[in-house]
This record gives structure tokens, C-alpha cells and sequence, in this order.
């Protein structure tokens, strides 16, 4: 578990690495990828064998006998989080944002009100508006800690009747909120008054930072278990995003029913290196590599913040989840294309626009802290320089 390995990823197919200067203008040579969400660092050695098996049987047919996989879900949720999964629960998508696609598409017809706390993830609006659905966004308030929270009143205010579908990030991405239990019941009351699908996307729930707890929104709330919906993965907790396999949950039989449908008039079905891996990943190996992962990780993030936080007017996120460091530019007083051009062009790092999470979103920028701490203090001195007429 060499976290501190450099590791070359350009001319690799990498969209984070490669795709960077095409995207943001920032040198592919010199320039440091703190855009997409995933990470820097290769997954644990169980992974690595599983796919080593794999290839010395070299053969790679149609894939069979589920059950080692189902075993290692169910295995983790209860270990990792005290959650109790049934076998017959379980369905298994191309990735989460083929899931959130596939919950628009069985929950909700065009024209439907989708329900999203923004700002938040973008491929959320992508998705719901390029399946003719409505993207109700209901915009989050900021307390005195600088911590993102849900105004529930002022949410029912902009319901209208022609929403069916809320969808929840927890851990929140971007802005690394673990949500209380308290919070996670407002969500699912809020649901409930507007007879709302609730979507529970939780593939950062494994990367919380030492001190943190996540509660899984199936155990804080099982009394909506026939509304509610679970997506979860492996990909983001074990950087495996390019097998593009996660997990729809689904408590309710009768809620169950409709998904099946639809996964089956699509011809849905998952690649055998998916399965493979994160039957391998669900492991106490799996456990042991992700509990220093995120010792590691909380180290960028305190090096990170330390300099972050003493630039005049830019403020980071409270990071509780995620790998992920949502930037507040605004006290620098600048437009959004000034600060991110010093970005871009004076420090050469490839950052998320924060416009593109949607409402609230317009003064911050994303970074991505799963990168080894060298990189992360380079790009810190790069930051600290390119705004130093502001200290």
C-alpha cells in the first residue's frame, strides 16, 4: 500500500489525465489532473490477483453462479456498515450513473419533476434531462461552520405535484457532507409528503475520514423501505471506475419488480472483470487497504486545507467524505472565470467548475485529493503562487 508511488498515467486512455488539456486548456506535460473522481493510486493487491486469475485462465466467456459476488455485497454492508442485504435485492448496472438512469427511466415518465439538493453531482441533471425529465433543483443552505444543510420548508414551497423522484448523494459530492441521521429522516419525510421515489446514491459511503460515521439510509430509515432505493459500488471505493459495475438495492419486493422489468427489456448484464473484482474487493483485504486509504487521504486533505485556508478569500469545504475539496473563490471578490483562470493558466491545474453542479455552485471549484501528497503540496505551492497578490 505505497500511496506515495507516482505512478504515469498519460498516453494510458485516462480521461483525467489525457483528456486535461483538451478540456481545460492546461499543459499535459506540466499540468496536474484534480478534475475527475478517481484515483492516482492502484486498487489492493486482492483486485490485482483476481484479474491475475483471470488472465493466466484466459479464457473469458459468459459469466456464471453469482453467489461468491452476492455473498461479498452482503458480507460488506454488514460488516462495513451494519446493513443487512438479501440476496434477491441486488441488481447490478454498468456503473451508478447507469443506475441513476435506470431509476429515471422505471420511476418516472418525460416530463416528470426530478428532485435534486444542489449543488451536487453533474451527471445527476445530465442524465434526468437526457431522458426528457424536469431537474427541480432545490438549492442547500450554508451554516455558520461553512457546512452545507437542507431547508425542508422552503424545499415544500417549490413542490409542485408533477415531481416523482428525489435523488440523494451521500456522502454528498461535492461537498463532502456525511449527513446525520436526523437529516437523512428529513430527506425521507420530505419524500414521503410528496409521494417521491427515493434514490439513495452512495458510492463515497466507504471513503469517510477517521472520525466521521455513515449511516446507510435503508437502516436510518426502514420504515420507507417502499419508496426507497440504494445505489452503491465498488468502483469509487476501490478505483476501479473503469470496470463501471455498481449496485441497485432495492428493499421492497413489489419495488423491485419494475427495475427487473426494465433491466430485463434492456438486455442488462454485467462484464465478468466487474464481477471479479469487486467480489475480490469485498474482502477483509479490501477493508485493511481502504481503512489507509483513508489515513492517507486526511493527511492531503490537512495539507491541503493548510494552504487553502490561508489564501485570502478562499475558503475549503469541511471535508467529512469523499476525496473531494469544494473551494469557495468568493471572498476574493473575482468572477468565475478570473479565479479559474488563475487556476487553469497560473497554476496548471485541471479543476471542476462548480457552475457545472448546478444552483450554488458558481463561486466554488473541485479538486480531487486522491493523488500522492507530493502532488498535492505541488499543487499547493502552484495555488499559494498563482493568488499571492491576494496575501
Amino acid at each position: 500500500m505505497n500511496f506515495d508511488e507516482i505512478i504515469d498515467r498519460r498516453g494510458t486512455h485516462s480521461q483525467k489525465w489525457d483528456a486535461m488539456e483538451a478540456r481545460y486548456g492546461v499543459p499535459a506535460d506540466t499540468g496536474i489532473p484534480m478534475w475527475v473522481a478517481d484515483m492516482d493510486f492502484r486498487p489492493p493487491d486482492c483486485v490485482q490477483e483476481a484479474l491475475a486469475a483471470m488472465l493466466d485462465h484466459g479464457i473469458y466467456g459468459y459469466f456464471g453462479d453469482d453467489r461468491a459476488y452476492l455473498d461479498a455485497i452482503a458480507w460488506w454492508m454488514s460488516e462495513r456498515h451494519l446493513w443487512e442485504v438479501e440476496h434477491e435485492s441486488i441488481f447490478t448496472t454498468h456503473g451508478l450513473v447507469n443506475g441513476t438512469a435506470m431509476c429515471v427511466d422505471t420511476w418516472t415518465a418525460p416530463g416528470d419533476g426530478v428532485v435534486v439538493f444542489t449543488p451536487v453531482y453533474h451527471a445527476f441533471a445530465r442524465v434526468i434531462r437526457s431522458a426528457g425529465r424536469r431537474v427541480v433543483e432545490c438549492p442547500m443552505v450554508m451554516d455558520e461552520d461553512g457546512r452545507y444543510g437542507l431547508d425542508f420548508d422552503a424545499y415544500d414551497r417549490l413542490m409542485t405535484g408533477e415531481e416523482r423522484m428525489v435523488i440523494l448523494c451521500s456522502p454528498h459530492n461535492p461537498g463532502g457532507r456525511v449527513w446525520t441521521a436526523q437529516e437523512l429522516q428529513g430527506v425521507a419525510d420530505f419524500a414521503a409528503r410528496h409521494d417521491l421515489i427515493l434514490v439513495s446514491d452512495e458510492i463515497h459511503h466507504d471513503l469517510v475520514m477517521p472520525g466521521e460515521q455513515h449511516t446507510v439510509m435503508a437502516r436510518a430509515v426502514p420504515e420507507i423501505s417502499d419508496r426507497l432505493v440504494m445505489m452503491t459500488a465498488t468502483t469509487k471505493t476501490f478505483n476501479i471506475a473503469g470496470a463501471h459495475i455498481g449496485n441497485v438495492i432495492i428493499p421492497a419486493p413489489e419495488l423491485r419488480k419494475p427495475f427487473a422489468a426494465r433491466m430485463a427489456a434492456l438486455g442488462i448484464s454485467p462484464n465478468s472483470f466487474g464481477i471479479h473484482m469487486a467480489t475480490a474487493a469485498y474482502s477483509a483485504q479490501g477493508a485493511a487497504w481502504v481503512d489507509a486509504l483513508m489515513a492517507y487521504l486526511d493527511e492531503n486533505r490537512r495539507v491541503f486545507d493548510a494552504t487553502v485556508n490561508a489564501i485570502p478569500g478562499l475558503r475549503s469545504m469541511p471535508l467529512e467524505a469523499t476525496y473531494l475539496a469544494w473551494v469557495d473563490f468568493s471572498g476574493t471578490g473575482m468572477s468565475a472565470r478570473d479565479f479559474t483562470t488563475r487556476v487553469e493558466r497560473g497554476a496548471a491545474i485541471a479543476a471542476n467548475h462548480g457552475e457545472t453542479f448546478g444552483t450554488g455552485g458558481e463561486s466554488f471549484m473541485r479538486f480531487n485529493l486522491a493523488t500522492p501528497r507530493s502532488v498535492v503540496a505541488e499543487a499547493c505551492e502552484r495555488l499559494r503562487q498563482a493568488f499571492a497578490d491576494l496575501q
